[in-house]
């Protein structure tokens, strides 16, 4: 009987299969990537294939408000392209000092006259000023607080506030009188000015506007002729 025997092209074949076998393996052991397709999503609708009901009035209704927010914008920037809202204003308009007298004893003497112009640039709309408070100090002691009843000013307009303030005798330090020497000679004499206004008024379908005016500035003035130092000083908006 004849023994087995192998030939090379019989090994050869044997081997490849071998090799094809374990790559196989292999690949199939090797964790597979990990799909990153999105998944389409459901819309949750009838068992006869239409949209749920929720879901259209939902649509619906963020379509109405959407178009509500447009529409009141373009209506807002055209009011105010229209009629150009101002912010009512206080500002300072002159100012004299009537006296400025210290003595020997440290203590100071002052009277002023002060105008305050509250304008309205509105060309559309009355406005309203209310809750008018102003201080009055000099060298950071309290002369006066100055105050006025609500007012109206008419559209395009303005009115003045008019205070004549006195103060008693004011005590000054040691330093404080250096200071007014000081003053003489260089014959200028500042007053921290400060207070608030608070003004309303209507501008038409953009409805009522309100806003604080608030004033800060120190009035400056030539102590030997009384004479008032111009500078700006109006409100700011807040």
């Amino acid at each position: 009987m004849p023994s087995p025997h192998y030939n090379d092209h019989d090994q050869e074949a044997y081997n490849h299969d071998q090799s094809q076998s374990q790559s196989q393996s292999q690949y199939q052991n090797q964790p597979q990537p990990y799909d990153r397709t999105p998944k389409k999503r459901i819309i949750v609708t009838h068992r006869n294939g239409n949209t749920n009901l929720f879901i259209w009035l939902l649509a619906i209704l963020c379509t109405i408000i959407a178009i509500g927010v447009v529409i009141g914008g373009i209506v807002v920037f055209v009011g105010y392209i229209v009629i150009h809202p101002r912010v009512p204003t206080i500002s300072i308009s002159n100012a004299h000092l009537d006296l400025f007298r210290n003595d020997y004893a440290g203590l100071l003497q002052t009277q002023l006259n002060i105008r305050v112009l509250a304008q309205n640039g509105n060309a559309k709309a009355h406005a309203t000023f209310s809750d008018i408070k102003f201080l009055l100090s000099y060298q950071g002691q309290g002369i006066a607080i100055m105050v006025a009843d609500t007012f109206d000013v008419p559209k395009n307009n303005s009115q003045i506030l008019n205070y004549v303030v006195q103060s008693s005798s004011i005590p000054l330090t040691p330093d404080q009188v250096e200071v007014v020497d000081e003053t003489w000679k260089r014959n200028v004499v500042g007053f921290d000015f400060k207070g608030h206004a608070r003004t309303q008024w209507r501008v038409g379908p953009l409805g009522s506007l309100k806003f604080w005016c608030k004033l800060e500035c120190q009035l400056r003035f030539h102590p030997l002729n009384g004479s008032y130092i111009p500078s700006r000083c109006t409100s700011q908006s807040k």
